[in-house]
C-alpha cells in the first residue's frame, strides 16, 4: 500500500515535463526570457540532447515493454515443450522400470531445456537477470562432461572444474546483463 508521501512524489514526476517533450532547458543567460529565438540560442540545450544513452528510446522501450519475444514468433514452442515434458514425467512413473527410468530423465531434460531457453531469452534481453540458474547449468554441464567423460579423474577434480565454471559463466553472464539493461546488475520483477 502506497503512503501519502509516496502519492506525492508521484503526482509531482507525473506533473512535470515529459523527457522528449523538447523543451528548452533555461540557463543562466536565458532564465526568464522566451521566445521564438531560444532553440537556436548557444545556452539552451533541449531535453531530447540532454539525455543520456541510457535514457535512449531503444532502452526505455526495452525496459518497459512485456517479456522478450520468442525468436520463432507467437507458436507456443517452449509452452509445448513444457506439457511433453511433464506428460514424460508422469507417465515415467507409471511404465515398467527400464522405459520408465528414460521417460523420467527425458522429461527432467526437457523442463529443463525449456526453463533454460527463457531464462537465457530474458537475461540477455535485459528483461531479468537470471545469473546463477545460467551459471549453474554451465557448472554442471562442465562437471558432468568431465565426471562421465572422463573416468580416470577424481571426483574432487571434477567438481573444482564445474565451481570455476560456475564462477567465470556468473562473472560473464553479471556483465552481460548489466550491458543489457542499463548498468543493472539485477532486476526484481513481481
Amino acid at each position: 500500500m502506497t503512503t501519502k508521501r509516496q502519492r506525492k512524489k508521484r503526482r509531482r514526476r507525473q506533473s512535470r515535463a515529459p523527457a522528449g517533450s523538447g523543451q528548452p532547458i533555461a540557463s543562466a543567460s536565458t532564465a526568464g526570457r522566451t521566445g521564438a529565438g531560444d532553440a537556436e540560442r548557444p545556452g539552451s540545450e533541449t531535453l531530447s540532447a540532454a539525455r543520456g544513452p541510457a535514457d535512449s528510446p531503444r532502452r526505455s522501450a526495452r525496459r518497459t515493454d512485456g517479456p522478450p519475444p520468442a525468436p520463432w514468433g507467437s507458436f507456443p514452442l517452449t509452452e509445448l515443450v513444457v506439457l511433453v515434458a511433464l506428460i514424460m514425467l508422469v507417465g515415467g512413473f507409471f511404465v515398467s522400470p527400464p522405459r520408465g527410468a528414460i521417460m523420467i530423465g527425458t522429461g527432467l531434460v526437457l523442463g529443463s531445456l525449456a526453463g533454460l531457453e527463457l531464462s537465457a531469452r530474458e537475461h540477455f534481453a535485459g528483461y531479468r537477470s537470471h545469473t546463477l540458474l545460467l551459471a549453474g547449468a554451465v557448472g554442471m554441464l562442465v562437471f558432468g562432461g568431465l565426471f562421465v567423460g572422463v573416468s580416470a579423474l577424481h571426483p574432487a577434480i571434477c567438481a573444482a572444474a564445474g565451481a570455476l565454471a560456475f564462477g567465470g559463466s556468473a562473472w560473464f553472464f553479471a556483465s552481460a546483463f548489466g550491458r543489457r539493461s542499463g548498468g543493472a546488475r539485477y532486476k526484481i520483477r513481481v
